[in-house]
């Protein structure tokens, strides 16, 4: 295949080994500096760092094609400061969203700027071995010819799993998962290291890498109601309703996994004893009650179904933001947005809240949000971020 594995020091500069702190202090404020770049005094400024320590770092990642000059900028004396940007190019990541009925994978830049994609249909339940296969096949095609260097596949679906060893659990509706070692799999057939996560934990890493207010979906910044807080996102929870139903919490800035990467396993909360049956084995689940008002188009009952659950994950992490992500919601985004939202104004108000309702948008990314975020799962570590 067209493409290299960076993980090889014969190829080129090791990116994955470029994880000390201070270079991904440096790497961080290259890359949220854009095109316009950044100086090296300003970097030392914003860093900590001396100003020796910062021009022994840029001048390794100017060395291995990471960053390049990108012009001059006037000094308030003596001469005009030299200014450093990342090179996108200089690395790329793969991103697989394994869903029940479909796969999606994206190939970024060191950016997260998605650069070539696909999406076909898949079985989830056609066996381990086939669906390995199966995504093996598509990120080749989606790298044959591109002549790109590559860190390696970020890989998520639905859980629960194992994110240190990639290892999945019993995922809902498809039990013969369970023990499954998918990240040694894929990565012995694609020859690239890999890193499995929850669907939901890869999109809620890309939105707190990237920020709410971006992305290339369809959905970005749709259906606003309260206000949205601006800056970095510190605190939010990613709810994502399509052929499952999960949560991504993002505390304190880094995505919150648990001990076992059990959290976020927001739709299977039982909210009703004598609910319907849901495939994790209990009733009443939140899962079971939004997808069964969907398929009788009561779209605005599983609206609020969802809202409670929101509403009751407000109440326990005392977040600051909700969104909303998956492909019912994408079909129904005002729908979503204004159930939800009602429910969370209903709390506020009953609890006396002065500062309001907890806000609620669509996220960021559209269709492929959990796909480049999954991609994340590998770049964010090069610059200290999406630790959790």
């Amino acid at each position: 295949m067209a493409y290299v594995n960076r993980t090889n020091t014969e190829s080129g500069v090791n990116l994955l080994a470029l994880r000390s702190h201070n270079a991904a202090l440096v790497l961080d404020l290259l890359r949220t500096a854009g095109e316009g770049g950044i100086s090296r005094l300003e970097l030392a400024e914003r860093t900590g760092l001396t100003p020796q320590a910062v021009s022994k770092i840029t001048a390794r990642l100017r060395a291995d094609g990471l960053a390049a000059e990108a012009g001059r900028r006037a000094s308030t004396g003596g001469k005009p400061r030299t200014v450093l940007r990342l090179v996108p190019e200089a690395g790329h990541a793969v991103g697989l969203h394994l869903d029940r009925d479909e796969v999606t994978v994206v190939l970024c830049d060191l950016t997260g700027a998605v650069v070539a994609e696909r999406r076909v249909p898949l079985d989830l339940g056609a066996g381990a071995e086939a669906v390995v296969e199966s995504a093996a096949r598509e990120v080749e095609a989606l790298l044959t010819g591109a002549g790109v260097s590559v860190l390696g596949v970020g890989v998520a679906l639905p859980g629960p799993l194992d994110h240190v060893r990639g290892v999945l659990h019993r995922v809902t509706g498809f039990p013969e998962w369970d023990g499954f070692p998918l990240r040694d799999a894929l990565a012995g057939r694609l020859g690239v290291p890999v890193v499995v996560d929850k669907d939901t934990n890869a999109a809620a890493l890309g939105i707190a890498v990237v920020g709410s207010g971006s992305g290339s979906g369809s959905g970005s910044g749709i259906g606003t109601t309260g206000d949205v807080p601006s800056g970095p996102l510190e605190s939010f929870a990613y709810l994502h309703l399509g052929t499952g139903l999960g949560a991504g919490l993002v505390i304190g800035g880094g995505v919150h996994r648990g001990a076992r990467t059990g959290a976020g396993e927001f739709g299977h909360q039982v909210i009703q004893l004598d609910g319907p049956p849901c495939g994790c084995g209990n009733r009443g689940c939140v899962e079971a009650l939004c997808l069964a008002a969907v398929d009788r188009g009561a779209v605005g009952e599983a609206a609020r179904v969802l809202g409670v659950g929101a509403a009751n994950l407000v109440g326990l992490l005392d977040i600051d933001l909700v969104l909303l992500g998956g492909r019912t919601v994408a079909a129904h985004q005002e729908a979503f947005v204004r159930g939800v939202g009602a429910v969370l104004e209903e709390r506020a108000r009953l609890e006396g809240v002065g500062d309001g309702a907890v806000p609620v948008r669509v996220a960021p990314g559209g269709a492929r949000g959990v796909a480049e975020g999954a991609a994340q799962l590998l770049l964010a570590p090069l610059f200290g971020r999406g630790e959790g």
